[in-house]
């Protein structure tokens, strides 16, 4: 009776010090720190978070070149005039680019001349054209004092009385559309987010589980003999925290170095048609310092949501074992 007592107490001390009570220097991990199962889950989260960051660039990206365009175009508005038999076009357009400059509000106003409006007719009519030879409409470009911009609706009205055929087009309806889609492509963006975040939270439900499940009998054992559930969940917690922070930061790093490349690509190779339609449509494909501080709160986003998914799991599975019967144990 004697000796089963005394081993009694030496496994209950050596239980104590593995549960990491005072005693042991050097604990032993309950979950093994390097497997098959772990990483392959450290690749799924690098997965996951490089498409994420490609996300956050991606919305930052377009939310910035759409703002870029909308202040772009808010400073100019164009007055458009119909070519008629019998009107003197140059003089019809100094005659708005004068009553123009006369406006309060209108900071500069320019006339496009007939080279300027045969390189925007190049792509789909070809070079050598006559202007005069054509029906086509002419420009007055009109910059406008963005601090105090001039009353729209009154200079359009002046201009249909000066010139009848004159359109003034103040570009709400592009501005309209660019603010519509930049909110469409951040909605987007959120959604696939999401998506991205619910399913890596999955993973690592799936993969904690199947951690416990090979480390059942061990884990019981730590239970049921004292071993405090915080201790246990700790261990799994820091694990996963350690998987996470490591896929997170693989995949979140392929993906800034991604669009650095691009963006170094685009700033040397502006010359090229490819790198112009590009920057005619990005910019400079950079997705600014708002980007790049996105990614890395998205990565550290995932490495805690990581270990707050395997700790919750590993607390709710401990609990369910505690409503057991000693039957069904």
């Amino acid at each position: 009776m004697i000796e089963l007592t005394e081993r009694w107490v030496d496994f209950r001390a050596f239980v104590a010090r593995l549960a990491g009570r005072p005693g042991r220097e050097h604990q032993t991990p309950i979950v093994p720190p390097a497997n098959v199962a772990g990483r392959a889950l450290m690749t799924v989260i690098a997965i996951m978070t490089f498409l994420a960051s490609l996300t956050v660039g991606a919305v930052t990206l377009v939310s910035d070149t759409a703002s870029q365009w909308q202040n772009d175009i808010s400073r100019e508005i164009t007055v458009q005039v119909k070519p008629e038999e019998g009107r003197d076009m140059a003089a019809t357009l100094v005659a708005i680019r004068d009553l123009a400059l006369a406006t309060p509000g209108i900071a500069d106003a320019t006339i496009l001349d007939d080279a300027a409006t045969a390189r925007l007719l190049e792509p789909w009519l070809g070079e050598g054209l006559n202007i005069d030879d054509l029906p086509v409409p002419r420009l007055v470009i009109i910059t406008i004092d963005e601090d105090a911009p001039p009353d729209f609706f009154a200079l359009a009205t002046r201009l249909r009385a000066a010139v009848p055929a004159a359109e003034l087009d103040d570009h709400r309806a592009w501005v309209s559309r660019l603010v519509t889609m930049a909110r469409a492509t951040v909605f987007v963006g959120v959604a696939v987010l999401t998506l991205v975040l619910i399913a890596t939270v999955l993973t690592v439900v799936f993969a904690t589980r199947g951690a416990m499940s090979g480390n059942r009998q061990i884990i019981e054992v730590l239970h049921f003999v004292g071993a405090r559930s915080s201790f246990i969940a700790g261990e799994f917690e820091r694990h996963f925290l350690r998987l996470g922070l490591v896929g997170a930061v693989a995949g979140g790093a392929v993906a800034l170095v991604l669009f650095a490349a691009m963006g170094m690509w685009t700033t040397s190779n502006r010359a090229t048609p490819e790198a112009d339609q590009i920057s005619a449509l990005f910019g400079s494909f950079s997705i600014g310092w708002m980007g790049y501080v996105g990614v890395v709160v998205l990565i550290a986003t995932v490495g805690g949501l990581t270990a707050f998914t395997s700790r919750l799991t590993v607390m709710r599975h401990l609990a369910a074992i505690d409503m057991l019967s000693p039957v069904e144990r």
